[in-house]
């Protein structure tokens, strides 16, 4: 990563846009995820996704990315999850202010969330917005007691007060990605165009961050070593819908979305 690149990150709290795919490429990928939908229904917000499925692991560990977040978390790299986050079309599915670690119970912030779109997300299909600079602020509190089906977060959290004034929109090109920081604020308006919005969200994590809500939950060495072995090994599909994979991908996305609710 460029000296500026690394800067602006430490400063800004993310990095947007990065180039990483070519369309082609990122067509492609996003054909993977339609069928495998077509064959097992929808993936949206589904834990673990490249456990079962090649496309999200051979995006995962693409030095583009990789390259990137080495720079930012060092040489040692754990994937810690893989999430499809899918709008559809003309739908009022949004997200509200807030910051990834809020819920996840990591005791550190050796953390960077990549969101990588397989089309296009621009302000019509409901792109993210970042708040410049509020990671430095640290954890905001976040208000959990309104359900809005309409929230793609799964406990609808959000953080009150945010000025929107601050924000700066990140739309992305298919194949291109942002990386942000686990404590920057950011959210996102409902898809008002023709066509789905479709981004892979990556999580990676240094391999001394620890899980301190639940034991059970596993991560995959991308880079480097591991040598604090916190996390259940897991491992790559080598075929994507293998019978005995999508069983453990379930299991391992409802104890994600324990520790999400665990208090």
């Amino acid at each position: 990563m460029p000296a500026t690149l690394k800067s602006d990150y430490d400063k800004l709290g993310f990095l947007s846009p990065i180039d990483v795919l070519s369309k082609k490429q990122a067509l492609r990928h996003r054909r993977c995820v339609q069928d495998a939908e077509h064959q097992i229904g929808p993936l949206h917000y589904q834990a673990k996704v490249h456990t079962i499925l090649r496309s999200p692991y051979q995006l995962a560990t693409h030095s583009n990315i990789l390259d990137l977040v080495e720079q930012i978390l060092g040489a040692d790299i754990l994937l810690y999850n893989t999430t499809y986050i899918i709008k559809e079309a003309n739908t009022p599915a949004h997200v509200s202010w807030h910051q990834d670690l809020t819920y996840w119970g990591l005791d550190g912030d050796g953390q960077v969330s990549v969101w990588l779109a397989l089309s296009p997300a621009d302000e019509q299909s409901g792109c993210m917005r970042m708040i410049p600079g509020s990671h430095a602020a640290g954890p905001r509190k976040h208000d959990i007691s309104v359900e809005d089906e309409n929230n793609v977060l799964f406990q609808s959290q959000k953080v009150h007060g945010v000025n929107e004034r601050d924000a700066v929109y990140c739309p992305l090109n298919p194949g291109q990605a942002s990386f942000h920081h686990g404590w920057t604020l950011h959210s996102s308006l409902p898809n008002r165009s023709d066509d789905r919005r479709i981004g892979l969200n990556i999580q990676y994590i240094a391999p001394h961050v620890r899980q301190t809500k639940l034991p059970g939950f596993s991560a995959l060495l991308v880079r480097g070593q591991d040598r604090f072995h916190h996390y259940e090994e897991e491992s790559p599909t080598t075929r994507d819908l293998d019978p005995a994979a999508l069983v453990w991908r379930e299991q391992k996305d409802r104890l994600h979305k324990r520790i999400a609710a665990t208090a």
